[in-house]
């Protein structure tokens, strides 16, 4: 026999596949018997941007007055456009960092954060950032995220801290097209790469805006405690970016989310007896991170692996949505080659067998099935902007060309 969670002799010489069923044990994981370990949850914080984070200074508001006109004519350049492309440093509690950033209009955006070796791969799509990075990246740039661990190395919602604002937001050319119809009539100047140019503050990022038609936009900072200093150019090409970001959206199925923290109830395996097929693996959960009505969107993820006296098994992954109490109960199937091999020779070999298994529940981002949609849109912004970027009779240049004269650089000073 095999029993799930604990073992048990085998009468010699008898085949247990002919056998009776087993009894139905104590399939429990206790790590204080030493059978396996208890399900753990993914101790994640959510992070919140403090009041201080806030450029000092006034702050752009609507007002009774229009907005001046070389406010408007920038907000055209930028709506108009192809796109903008962004570089610049990212400084967070764990240093500086290298960001590189191309974004639509709307807001979709594919770029990389790169400290010295360690590289982390961003993806803006639907208004939701996500990134890609290996472990110490997380522990040196995830201020705040328990067990980064179970993040790193595949795709998962991007915290707060990384890269520090809100890409679709603050960066998108839309976006900063609604903050520049804000501006101030009497904006504060400065020079920028010897260029003047408007500084025009809002809640979330200063924008640098050339004071000489055509007013292109040269630059985006932050202040507090993650800064950015970004330059920014026109992008003469969307097709590129279009492509790169495609080929990470199809990846995002299954992307965690560090800011949502589960409980985790009582393992349990099912359907593990004598079976070839797989093993099940069931822990219930509770949503710890808010209080009250759960989000409609708020997903949890469960990965399970199991194994016996250190051999692996095989491992699985399950997700559902959380329930209005907050409550979810998540299974996942353990099943393949290592499974089969196993179950077979403990069946033809009549002893003693023991297996365990181990699970973590973590909060999910996206689901699978989501992710057809959100190429679907990404391609219809992509015609669309095709569309938009195709001459017209008699025109000469394409509206997210770059002057001759526009500079590369935005001054590191911050507000």
């Amino acid at each position: 026999r095999v029993p799930p969670g604990g073992g048990g002799p085998v009468p010699p010489g008898v085949v247990p596949a002919r056998q009776r069923g087993m009894p139905k044990r104590n399939r429990m994981l206790l790590a204080a018997a030493g059978v396996a370990m208890a399900a753990t949850a993914a101790g994640a914080v959510t992070m919140a941007t403090a009041a201080d984070d806030e450029p000092s200074g006034p702050v752009a508001k609507p007002s009774a007055t229009p907005p001046p006109a070389w406010s408007l004519a920038a907000g055209r350049r930028l709506t108009d456009g192809l796109g903008l492309r962004y570089a610049g440093t990212l400084t967070v509690a764990g240093g500086p960092a290298q960001l590189r950033l191309r974004i639509s209009p709307e807001g979709s955006a594919s770029g990389t954060l790169t400290a010295g070796a360690r590289t982390a791969l961003l993806a803006t799509v639907d208004g939701v950032t996500y990134i890609k990075a290996g472990l110490e990246f997380w522990r040196a740039y995830a201020a705040g995220i328990e067990h980064p661990e179970y993040y790193a190395g595949g795709w998962a919602k991007a915290p707060l801290a990384v890269p520090g604002v809100d890409v679709a937001k603050v960066l998108s050319p839309e976006s900063v097209a609604r903050m520049l119809a804000k501006a101030s009539p009497n904006p504060r100047t400065e020079e920028v790469g010897g260029v003047p140019a408007y500084v025009v503050r809002a809640a979330d990022a200063e924008y640098l805006v050339a004071v000489a038609a055509p007013h292109r936009l040269l630059g985006v900072r932050t202040s507090g405690r993650t800064t950015l200093a970004l330059q920014a150019q026109p992008l003469a090409d969307p097709v590129p970016m279009f492509k790169e970001l495609r080929a990470r959206v199809k990846r995002l199925g299954g992307a965690t989310d560090p800011t949502l923290h589960f409980t985790p109830g009582k393992l349990t395996f099912k359907n593990c007896d004598q079976n070839m097929n797989g093993c099940t693996v069931q822990v219930p959960a509770t949503l710890s991170t808010w209080e009250g009505t759960a989000s409609p969107d708020a997903r949890a993820s469960l990965r399970a692996s199991i194994d016996s006296e250190g051999r692996p098994l095989g491992t699985c992954h399950g997700s559902a949505p959380v329930r209005d109490d907050r409550t979810v109960t998540l299974s996942c199937t353990v099943a393949g080659r290592q499974w089969r091999t196993w179950m077979r020779a403990a069946l033809d070999n009549p002893g003693s067998y023991r297996y365990q298994a181990t699970a973590r529940v973590v909060g999910e981002a996206l689901a699978a099935d989501d992710v057809r949609e959100l190429l679907a849109e990404l391609d219809a912004e992509r015609r669309e902007l095709a569309r938009a970027a195709a001459p017209t009779p008699g025109s000469s240049a394409s509206p997210g060309g770059t002057p001759p004269d526009a500079p590369q650089a935005v001054t590191s000073k911050t507000p």
